[in-house]
Order: structure tokens, then C-alpha cells, then sequence
């Protein structure tokens, strides 16, 4: 007799086409009830309230007074909270910021008295190849999903052993029909013959090695079904060879383990389509908010939580409080569909508005760590350069100074000249100030000053640490970034040339070269904002023509400049009858920097066409490509350019074509031999390998104007999640000015040069004066703060890793605030020794992603392996 699980649960969608504020109002009636019905009705064993800790946190604000209420329920283990903060999209967000939600919703969800023990993920879009790992750390021995796996890898066990890149596994199940198969469960007879039992003699075949069968009972923003225990009971009475019982999650998985016998072994990320929706170009659906968030990302992750560790470890505070306000606006963006921006216009101003408002507390705490260590560096007119890396840097940091004069010169501590190019010089008027005299008020007027946006050339900056530079205010020669009537650039690794309407890379050190190198393709876009659609009897628009704009030189930098100008239709309907109307031109800036081993590459569009997608073509002169690599998390993956069950998708029932469009986190790399073609880009996430031409492509964005839409010639069937009705998005249309950013790197590095090279283009450096000029540059240094009485050296270091092949992925106050957490990780196919070296007495320990103490920090870290280790500095 199979055992049949219920699990009565309610998924929650934090804002869809609705708005948060509707969600919450809904949620607080909905947690009012459901608390009421567990207490007042013991026979209701259990619920699941979607493995989210942001549920519980809203509801609190709301209703402090029922917090012993929960905490009951939530320690009896008949509410079920956690392991997450909020359901993440973990293919379009920062791996570091996938860990930091589990970590806020195991330690809030402990705190209320239990964190679900299963990595539960009923409805993103597609499954993060770390996860097996992350849960593990966590002390998460489970994982339940539903979207990612064919059907022919769970035909005969939806159970099986899940692995991650550093081998480790998971005990996992599929939920093949989804969260909701039992949302309307019922005794009643015909519910029984028409809907129970054919769910259930599907799930039996799919389960040959347990008795135990699992059936979610649920759906979005559902109230608890109070009748469950009677009906449970009564189907029982009433349906042979099953017996229901009100369970859960934790419970049928150790229940389904115990007994069952499970060989299968399913490696790395699932991003299948067969069963459920995986919505693969939703990841260029509004380009803005992807790119807000990677900034974000970047501003608190690479900057803001290192930058605090170095001065809190200098004497000043650690902002935990705002970081904690940050990343809860951080989490409630990057749920499932937020991030995805497959929402409402009216969410989806939310979401932005969110993010906008904890990147402004990551400026303001940046600006006032900087400025509380420059301060305490008591050095007159000091340019600080800061480094939040692992390693010492040495490169091109991009600064603004302001002086009294427009002849400056900056030196080090032992007053040798640094190099810099000067990229714009302004004079600006000191304007006038108030002063309070015995007969009143009296205007006095400052004297102009400048303003210098530059390039330095620093060298040997501390890893984790700082240097502090002299500007003086004396004539010297400087360079400056000019106009040249030329048309090529060049540094030590690569040159760019224009030759009538084509653009030429040459790879130096190889004297390879590739002829029209970039391009961009244009193509009608008839889906919506889940997924790209092509329009029938569209065809594709070639940007392929240059013209040349300008070049600019300087001894540490130089620019090249092209605009790709076409005719475009309008809109969609424009595409259908072929009237093409509209100019679109896109601008390209080629960036080459002394020293650095990629090319950068900034483009700018503004775009006044609907219902289109761009994306820009390079071309890597590699052939017959068949694989192509991507980073997530702490290595990379492989994937085919190619997918076999695309010939045959319909016929196999897929619900959405298998297009090899795949997500990347900064990483896209082809390979031809031992020479590699890799481009980084830092909020672009989306990309496609064309084998036929060489090319990757990027997708830069996509232009729509619905939430949803029937029947796309990728995706047949109803609109994804809302059936009879039209939710139009104009905001989706991106009628607005954009830019894009990302990296062209050549040559024969191995995966570590790769991540390096990624986090150089992120940029992990950065520069502040100490001046009193113009106080408006940085936001806050208008205001008065507490300075201390710290006294720092001109240059400090925190700690190094020696090792090139190793990299850090984050620096952080620990959660009991007791030390700092440090996460490394190798992302070669090679173990690598490692050393933790500081000139400062620590005390180091290895710990789990939670924090909790291991043991000993090891001397080698494994293949795609990362360790995060807890470092308690003395003074």
C-alpha cells in the first residue's frame, strides 16, 4: 500500500501583478487565520508556509503581539518556516547574495524556534548548481523542487541524489506536478475518479523503489483548508491501496529515504523546460533592473561589507543594522519573478525603488567609512586608495580630486610622482557663503576652484587595506586624454582598428586577428515579459555597418568610438507590414587600459522601438563549436550549443522550446584547443553560443509590453500564471536611454585567471579625497559625522591569500558579530594549497555557510571547492 503525504502549504508570491502592499494585506488576514486554525484544531497536524523567514518578519511589524503564538507553533513543528529569507531566482542574482539569503532565513527562522530542514524551491526558474552544496552547509540533508529535470532522468524514481561541482550530494525530490497537485483536494466521488486518482497512479509509476508518495496541497497566496483532516480521513475510508495522512515536507523525506532504495545521480544545474516553465529570456526582460541590481550587488558585496571590515578592525563601527535593512530590500527584490521582472509596472516600480533605496545607504556608508579613514590617516589633501581584494593591486583607478589650482601633481609616501591621466578638467565657480557678523549677515564670495576626473596609476595597493597619496598643487607636466585623427588604438595586449566600416582585434601576443569582431542583430519580439517570442515572417535586421566617431590617447589610456546606425519598425505591428521608420543607432566606446589584459566595451542606446530585442554579435573566428562555459557560483559550468531535444520538443510535450539561451553570472568563454574567446559582463545575463557563424551572443535587452501572452511560437499554451486576463506593462517597452558594459579577454588562461579577471573588470578598488572644496561630490561629506581619534599609517593591509588560483568572494562581519567571515574558492579542477597570512594576531577557525564552527582552517581547498573560515583579529 503506497502512503500518500499530504502537505498542505500556501506558496507566496511577494508581488506579481499585484503590488507587494496588496500581498501583505492579504498576508496578515491570511497568518491572522491560519494561527487560529492550528490552535483551535489539533488534528491539523502540520502547514507549510513556503519556506520563506520574510512571511513571518512582514507579519510581525504588524502584529508584534503574536509573536509567542508563532513561536509555539513554529517550535511544535506544525508551522514550518524557513530555510530562506525569500524564494530567490538564484540564476539572475550573485551567488555570495543566494548564500546570504539562506543565512537570514535559517538564523531568523531559529530564532522563531525551527528552520525547515529541506532546500525547498517550488517555483523558480531553474536550479542553481551549487545548491546540493549550500543546503549541505546549512545542515539541510533534503531538497524539494519542481522546475529544472526530463522527464526521462525521474521517469521511474522522482527521487534520486542530487550533486553539486565540489561533489557533494543531496538526497532530492521532484515535485513532477508542481506545488498545487492537491489544492482542491476532496472526498467527493467525482473529484476522486476524475483528478485524485489519476494524479496518484502517475506519481506510483514514477515511485518504484518507495511506498511513500508525496502530494502538495497548495497554492499561491491560499488560505489553510481547514476541512483537510476530514477529508484525509474520509479518503481513506474511501479509496482503496492508499493511506492519507497530513504530513510534511521534513517528514515524507525521511520517511521516502528510509525506505527507498535510490540510485539515481543527477549532476550540476537543471534548467529543463519538459515538465514545467523555465522562462530562459526572461533574463533580459527589463535590462534596467538586472543592471541595478548587479551595481548593487557590487556596491555592498565587493565594496561596502569589506571597506566596513577595515574599519572596524581601525577602530570604528561595523554598520550591521543598515547592512541588515539593505539586504532584506535586497532579498524582497530578487524573489521569484521580482528579479525576473516578469511583474506588473507598478511592481516592478517598487522593485526599483527598493533597490535604488539600499544602493543610496551603500553610497552613504561607503562615503563615511572612507572619509572616517582618510580622516584618521591625518594627512593634508590626501587622495586614499582602497582595496577590497584578497591580493595586492596594481592598475588603473579611476579618481575625481578637486583643487584650487589646475596644475596638481600627486605623490607617494616617499614623494615619488604617480602617473595619471587627466580625462576632464572643469573650473568651477566657488559661489558664496554666509557668515554671521555683528551687523548681521554678510555674503563672502569663495574663490573658484577645479574639478579633475582621472586615471591613476597606482601600484602595489594592500590587499585588504589602503594607501594614502599627497596631491600638491604645483606645476608639473600631465597627460591628458585627446582627440586624435587616427584610427586605431592599442596597449600591450590588444589592438583595435577601424578600416572602412569594419572593426578589426588583434591579439598581440598571438598576432591573431578577427575582422568585424562585433555586430548587433534586431529582431522583432512577439512574447512577453516571461519569455522572448519570434514573430512569424519576421526577419532579422544585421547592424553590422560602423562609422568611426573618434579616438582618444593618452599614456595610460585610450578610447575608440563607432555609432552603428539603422532604420527600424516602430512596434509590432510595424514589423508585420515591413515599415521600417525608425533611426536606432547604437554607440560603442573600446576602452584599452595599461596593463590590462581585456578589452572594455561600453555601449549606449536610446531606444524609441517597441517589441524588439538587441543583441550584440562577437564573433570568436573559433569553428564547430560544440561547448561553451558559463561561471555560477564558485566555477564553471559546460553546456552544449546545441540542445537534442529541440529537434523533437513538441512531439515530447515540452512546454517551452529548449533553446541553448543560457544564464551567466559574469563568465561566457568558448574554447578552440587551449585559447579561449571570454567576455565578462557584470549585469547582462543572457547569452547564446551561434555555432553556425562563431558568434556569441549577448542579448543586450528586450522590448515588450505585456505580462502575459497565449500561445508564443516558443511557449504554447496559456499565458504564464494568469489566464483571462491582460495585464499591459508599457514600462516593459524600455523607451529610454541605456548603456551596457562588459569585457573582451584572448588567450590562454586557465579558469582561475578567468575569475580574476572578472573581479579586475568588477572593480574591487576605490579613491576618496579629503577636502573641503566641494563637499557634494560624495553625498554625505556635507554633513558633520564622528571622526574619532583614531590614528592610522598612510598604508595599511588586513590580511592576504598568496595564492593567485585562490579568490575571495566575500568579507563580512560575522552574524554574532564576534569576528569576520572570509569565503575563498577555487575554481580549478586542481586541489590548491592554501594559507591564511595577516600581520595582525588572529585567530582563525574553519566555518559552514551558517557560521557554525568546523575545525582547523585546511591547508588545501579542493577542486570547485570554496571554505569559508572565521577570523577573530586581536588589537
Amino acid at each position: 500500500m503506497k502512503k500518500v503525504h499530504v502537505v498542505a502549504h500556501s506558496h507566496w508570491d511577494h508581488e506579481w501583478y499585484f503590488t507587494m502592499e496588496d500581498a501583505d494585506i492579504i498576508l496578515i488576514e491570511n497568518l491572522d487565520y491560519l494561527i487560529e486554525s492550528l490552535e483551535n484544531d489539533p488534528e491539523f497536524a502540520s502547514y507549510s508556509f513556503d519556506g520563506q523567514f520574510s512571511v513571518i518578519d512582514k507579519y510581525l511589524k504588524l502584529r508584534p503581539e503574536n509573536k509567542q503564538r508563532l513561536g509555539k507553533l513554529i517550535r511544535e513543528k506544525r508551522l514550518f518556516i524557513g530555510p530562506w529569507y525569500t524564494q530567490t531566482d538564484s540564476l539572475l542574482v550573485r551567488t555570495e547574495a543566494v548564500i546570504r539569503n539562506l543565512l537570514y532565513g535559517v538564523k531568523l527562522s531559529k530564532e522563531m524556534g525551527h528552520s525547515m530542514k529541506i532546500g525547498y524551491l517550488p517555483d523558480i526558474f531553474g536550479q542553481h548548481t551549487y545548491f546540493p552544496s549550500f543546503f549541505k552547509e546549512f545542515g539541510i540533508e533534503h531538497a524539494v523542487f519542481q522546475r529544472g529535470v526530463y522527464n526521462d532522468q525521474i521517469e521511474t524514481d522522482l527521487n534520486f541524489i542530487w550533486k553539486s561541482p565540489d561533489n557533494q550530494d543531496l538526497k532530492t525530490n521532484n515535485i513532477f506536478f508542481g506545488y498545487g497537485p492537491g489544492k482542491f483536494l476532496s472526498a467527493e466521488d467525482q473529484y476522486i475518479e476524475n483528478n485524485l486518482l489519476p494524479i496518484l497512479e502517475r506519481l506510483k509509476q514514477m515511485n518504484q523503489h518507495t511506498e511513500q508518495l508525496l502530494l502538495p496541497s497548495g497554492g499561491d497566496q491560499v488560505l489553510i483548508r481547514r476541512h483537510f483532516p476530514a477529508v484525509v480521513a474520509e479518503l481513506n475510508e474511501k479509496v482503496a491501496g492508499y493511506q492519507f495522512e497530513l504530513s510534511d515536507y521534513e517528514a515524507y523525506m525521511q520517511a521516502a529515504w528510509q525506505d527507498g532504495d535510490f540510485k539515481r545521480v543527477i549532476e550540476g544545474e537543471l534548467l529543463a523546460c519538459q515538465k514545467s516553465r523555465i522562462h530562459h529570456t526572461c533574463r533580459s526582460e527589463r535590462y534596467d533592473i538586472k543592471q541595478l541590481n548587479a551595481r548593487l550587488e557590487r556596491k555592498v558585496i565587493g565594496i561596502l561589507e569589506p571597506l566596513a571590515v577595515i574599519a572596524e578592525q581601525a577602530g570604528f563601527s561595523y554598520p550591521k543594522g543598515w547592512l541588515d535593512i539593505m539586504w532584506k530590500k535586497i532579498f524582497d527584490s530578487q524573489a521569484h519573478n521580482g528579479i525576473g521582472a516578469s511583474n506588473s509596472d507598478d511592481a516592478n516600480r517598487d522593485l526599483v525603488n527598493r533597490l535604488i533605496s539600499a544602493e543610496r545607504m551603500a553610497d552613504g556608508w561607503i562615503n563615511i567609512c572612507k572619509k572616517q579613514i582618510a580622516n584618521a590617516i591625518g594627512l593634508d589633501n590626501t587622495l586614499v586608495v582602497f582595496n577590497t581584494d584578497a591580493v595586492p593591486f596594481t592598475g588603473i583607478v579611476q579618481a575625481t580630486i578637486f583643487t584650487s589650482s589646475a596644475d596638481v601633481q600627486i605623490q607617494d609616501v616617499s614623494q615619488n610622482k604617480i602617473n595619471f591621466t587627466i580625462l576632464k578638467q572643469e573650473r568651477l565657480a566657488g559661489g558664496r557663503s554666509v557668515q554671521v557678523t555683528a551687523k548681521g549677515e554678510k555674503e563672502v564670495t569663495i574663490a573658484d576652484y577645479y574639478r579633475t576626473d582621472l586615471y591613476l596609476q597606482a601600484e602595489d595597493v594592500p590587499s585588504m587595506g589602503y594607501i594614502a597619496y599627497q596631491i600638491c598643487e604645483q606645476s608639473s607636466p600631465m597627460d591628458l586624454l585627446k582627440r586624435e585623427k587616427a584610427t586605431c588604438i592599442a596597449n600591450e595586449a590588444f589592438a583595435i582598428s577601424y578600416q572602412n566600416g569594419e572593426l578589426i582585434l588583434e591579439d598581440k601576443s598571438t598576432g591573431r586577428k578577427q575582422t568585424s569582431f562585433i555586430s548587433f542583430d534586431d529582431v522583432a519580439d512577439a512574447g512577453d515579459s516571461f519569455d522572448f517570442s519570434p514573430l512569424e515572417g519576421d526577419e532579422t535586421v544585421a547592424i553590422n555597418q560602423a562609422e568611426l566617431v573618434s579616438v582618444e590617447q593618452s599614456e595610460l589610456v585610450s578610447k575608440l568610438t563607432v555609432h552603428h546606425t539603422v532604420c527600424l519598425p516602430t512596434d509590432l505591428e510595424g514589423r508585420k507590414e515591413k515599415n521600417v521608420t525608425q533611426s536606432f543607432t547604437v554607440v560603442t566606446c573600446f576602452e584599452l587600459r595599461k596593463g590590462e589584459e581585456f578589452v572594455r566595451v561600453h555601449h549606449e542606446v536610446d531606444n524609441e522601438c517597441k517589441d524588439h530585442r538587441l543583441r550584440v554579435l562577437l564573433q570568436t573566428g573559433m569553428n564547430d563549436l560544440t561547448t561553451c562555459y558559463a561561471d555560477q557560483g564558485y566555477s564553471l559550468v559546460e553546456r552544449s550549443v546545441h540542445n537534442p531535444y529541440l529537434v523533437n520538443w513538441r512531439e515530447d510535450g515540452f512546454v517551452e522550446a529548449p533553446m541553448p539561451i543560457y544564464p551567466l553570472e559574469q563568465i561566457v568563454t568558448v574554447q578552440e584547443q587551449d585559447y579561449r574567446y571570454t567576455v565578462v559582463a557584470n549585469s547582462l545575463k543572457e547569452y547564446q553560443v551561434l555555432p553556425e557563424t562563431g558568434e556569441i551572443a549577448l542579448t543586450l535587452f528586450r522590448s515588450n509590453g505585456l505580462l502575459g501572452r497565449d500561445n508564443l511560437a516558443w511557449r504554447p499554451g496559456r499565458a504564464s500564471g494568469i489566464n483571462n486576463k491582460v495585464v499591459y506593462t508599457p514600462d516593459g517597452q524600455m523607451l529610454t536611454k541605456m548603456t551596457f558594459d562588459y569585457a573582451i579577454s584572448l588567450g590562454t588562461q586557465d579558469d582561475s585567471q578567468l575569475f580574476r579577471l572578472a573581479q579586475q573588470f568588477e572593480g574591487h578598488q576605490e579613491a576618496y579625497q579629503l577636502q573641503k572644496l566641494n563637499t557634494f561630490n560624495e553625498r554625505l561629506d556635507r554633513f558633520e559625522i564622528p571622526l574619532g581619534n583614531v590614528e592610522l599609517a598612510r598604508q595599511s593591509s588586513l590580511f592576504h591569500n598568496d595564492n593567485p588560483a585562490i579568490l575571495m568572494s566575500t568579507c563580512k562581519q560575522s552574524w554574532d558579530g564576534k569576528g569576520v567571515i572570509i569565503r575563498f574558492f577555487n575554481p580549478t579542477n586542481q586541489q590548491q594549497a592554501f594559507t591564511f597570512h595577516s600581520d595582525q594576531h588572529a585567530k582563525v577557525r574553519q566555518v559552514t555557510l551558517e557560521e557554525e564552527a568546523i575545525g582547523g582552517v585546511p591547508e588545501k581547498i579542493g577542486p570547485k571547492c570554496y571554505i569559508t573560515i572565521k577570523v577573530e583579529f586581536s588589537s
